[in-house]
């Protein structure tokens, strides 16, 4: 019976820990090339490309490239330019991915207000997916993350996509 309880408790403190870990994975990128940041939800994003005085890019993986890709991109926008013509701009380029289809617009909130559009390709016969998160961080500036993955496994990870997408903020300046 003592062996019973002592598994037991052996066994909920194991879980408390595991659970207290993974909540204090979550990791900040921020550097001083770029003039914004976001919250990484776990420690299994590894940055690739780094910010450089010539570029302000920055990638990120989630494992391999091949199940999570992160791209953050800015551009310069008319004043006024509404999100739907933004997005179409966009996808002349994406027409020319092997097997690529369309998905849906869909409306964002977070640190900005923006949409996302979501969309398949193929990719040495495998079907992949990508999902474009565009912020529109003031009247002339957008902010896209690009997502890119296994069709399943960007699935899987929406919710770290969304956190990513939601904590991205501009840095205050001073």
């Amino acid at each position: 019976m003592k062996y019973k309880k002592l598994s037991f408790l052996s066994a909920v403190g194991l879980m408390l820990m595991f659970a207290s870990i993974s909540v204090f994975a979550q990791s900040d990128f921020s550097s001083a090339k770029v003039e914004y940041a976001f919250s990484l939800p776990s420690n299994d994003w590894k940055m690739t490309v780094e910010p450089s005085d010539y570029s302000p890019n920055v990638e990120y993986v989630y494992g391999y490239k091949k199940d999570g890709h992160l791209e953050v991109r800015n551009a310069k926008v008319k004043p006024k330019t509404l999100f739907g013509d933004i997005v179409r701009e966009e996808e002349p380029a994406l027409q020319f991915l092997p097997g690529y289809v369309a998905g849906k617009e869909e409306n964002f909130s977070g640190s900005y207000d923006g949409r996302v559009f979501n969309y398949e390709y193929v990719r040495s016969g495998r079907p992949m997916s990508g999902r474009i998160y565009f912020l529109k961080t003031d009247d002339a500036t957008v902010y896209t993350l690009r997502f890119t993955g296994q069709k399943d496994k960007l699935r899987s990870i929406r919710n770290e996509t969304d956190s990513i997408a939601r904590t991205f903020k501009i840095k205050d300046k001073k």
